[in-house]
Parts: structure tokens; sequence; C-alpha cells
């Protein structure tokens, strides 16, 4: 099949690479511009445009498809039989929509019609959903409105996001290959009405623990978070980023955000939560021993 590959983020590059593999030819492939990042803000690609530039496809970078009409007609011009997209980031027009003779298929971290949007996988966590997954969507103008031709589903468990979104990709790659081998036999089928929900991009202040909130709540923040943008708390100043932490004392109340012992076991508004591994600004990720032996925080401390 002629196909258009559009995406972005690491999410994206397991799809990516199961239609190469598969045997699609894939004419060209759509991504965000490159981003300043690191110490020296230089630009980097996208892990879509450094995959396709490595794989010998051609890739584009416009800035807006609704800004820059000239970027609908080069779009046109590739006569696609069908847009593959995975985490793109940018809004599609009708145009673009339109122009595939297959239209434009999704994949999509969630349960459809659960978490439409720019976070699902953060979101389902947060929320304490027990069970996710991913969908492959015929997209329509509406924000993650359209059918759904096949979809694979998974416990969230204990699950962090780097770890779930890990595990959507590959799930995404292989069933929208199986979608894409026989188009026929997977029917788009129209969502439920009932049970929409929202996933807003995730906001960095979100990810500051809050000790308000039961323990169960902010070993979540910790899983929803990880690896980007990182939960953390504040001691003298200094950004602590918690990677994973256990539940402690479930049912107890006591007084939100104090250091409760030496392990760092920190209350919650019911049970406490302890890290276990940490990472103070600047350092490698450690255990929350060794972070204390040299960053003490006392026992009796407000967080």
């Amino acid at each position: 099949m002629r196909i258009v590959f559009m995406g972005t983020p690491e999410f994206a590059v397991p799809v990516l690479d199961a239609l190469v593999a598969a045997g699609h030819d894939v004419v060209a492939a759509y991504s965000q511009p490159p981003r300043r990042a690191g110490r020296g803000k230089s630009l980097t690609p996208s892990p879509v445009q450094a995959r396709a530039e490595a794989l010998g496809i051609a890739v584009r970078t416009p800035l807006s498809f609704r800004k820059e009409p000239e970027a609908i007609e080069a779009f046109v011009a590739l006569e696609a039989d069908v847009a593959v997209v995975a985490a793109y980031g940018l809004i599609l027009p009708q145009a673009v929509l339109d122009a595939p003779r297959l239209g434009c298929l999704n994949v999509h971290g969630s349960l459809l019609p659960r978490w439409r949007g720019a976070a699902p996988i953060q979101r389902a966590i947060l929320a304490g959903d027990t069970e996710t997954g991913v969908g492959i969507m015929q997209m329509e103008a509406g924000l993650d409105t359209g059918p759904v031709r096949l979809e694979g589903r998974t416990p969230i468990l204990g699950k962090t996001a780097g770890e779930l979104s890990a595990e959507l990709s590959a799930m995404g790659a292989r069933l929208m290959v199986a979608v894409l081998d026989d188009v026929d036999a997977h029917p788009a089928v129209a969502q439920p009405e009932a049970g929409v929900t929202y996933a807003p991009k995730v906001d960095k202040a979100e990810a500051r623990l809050d000790f308000s909130r039961s323990a169960v709540e902010v070993e979540r923040q910790v899983r929803a978070f990880n690896p980007a943008p990182g939960a953390f708390f504040e001691f003298q100043g200094e950004r602590v980023r918690v990677h994973s932490a256990l539940v402690r004392h479930p049912g107890e109340s006591r007084d939100d955000g104090v250091v409760l012992d030496d392990a760092l076991t920190i209350a919650c508004d019911e049970g406490a939560i302890r890290p276990l591994l940490v990472q103070r600004a600047g350092r490698g990720v450690m255990t929350a021993e060794e972070l204390l032996r040299g960053f003490p925080i006392p026992v009796g401390t407000q967080l």
C-alpha cells in the first residue's frame, strides 16, 4: 500500500517500523518541526523524523496545515492509499482527511470513547482505571470521535506511563498492520455515545506531588508522570524527582506532607507514600536511602 505516515514522539516509531517491515511503500513521513533541546538548545529532530531519515523516507515538517495551504497541496499530490497517524500533534483539516483513498487511520492509546485527547495514557493512570488499550480509529473532523476498526486491551496494574506507552505502541503497530492487510475485514464501528471522557494535555504543574490527596492518588501521580514531566516534591528550594513509590499505612490520616520516619515515608490525606527511587537536579537516579545520606530530610519536616 502507498502510505503517508504522520507522527512525532517515540510512541509513533514502532508503528512506522511495522509499516516498513510489512512491505508497505511509505512515500513520506510528516512530523512536527525540530525543537530546541538539551543544554546547548540546539535544534533536535523528533524521534519520528530521525527514524524516517534513517530509513531513507522523505520527511516533511509543516508548522500548520491550516496556515500553510501549500502543505495541503503537497500532501494531496502524494496520492496515498492511506495516511497512518500516531501522536502527530497537528490538527488535520478536512482536505487532508479526505485526500487518501482510504482516508486517515489513527493509532489512539485508549479504549474510545474514554480518554479522547492528547494525554490518554497519563489520564487513565491518574483516574485509577484498571484497564486501557489502543484503537485503530478512522479519523474525522471531531476530536477522536471517529469510528474504530480494531481494538486491543491490557490491564494497567502498576505500570508507569512510559511502560504503558511502550506496550500500547507495540500493540497499535500490530493492529494497524492487521487492518491494512484487509481493511474490508475490519469495518469501522461507531463509538458508543455514553462514557465519553477527555484527556487534556499534561501541564508540568500537575507533576508536583499533592500530599493533600490520598497516598493511592499520589502514587498514581508518580506513575502517570514517569518518565515525563517527572513527579516531584521540593525541599530547601531544591526539586526532588520521584521515579517510583510505595503506598504505606492505607486508611490512616495524618498531617499532609509530613515526613514520618527516616525512610522518607511522607504522610498523605489518607495513608502515606514512601519514595523508592528519586533524583536530585543534575544527579543520577538513586534510592531514597542514598538520597538521605547526602541530603538529609529530618523526620517531622513539612514538605
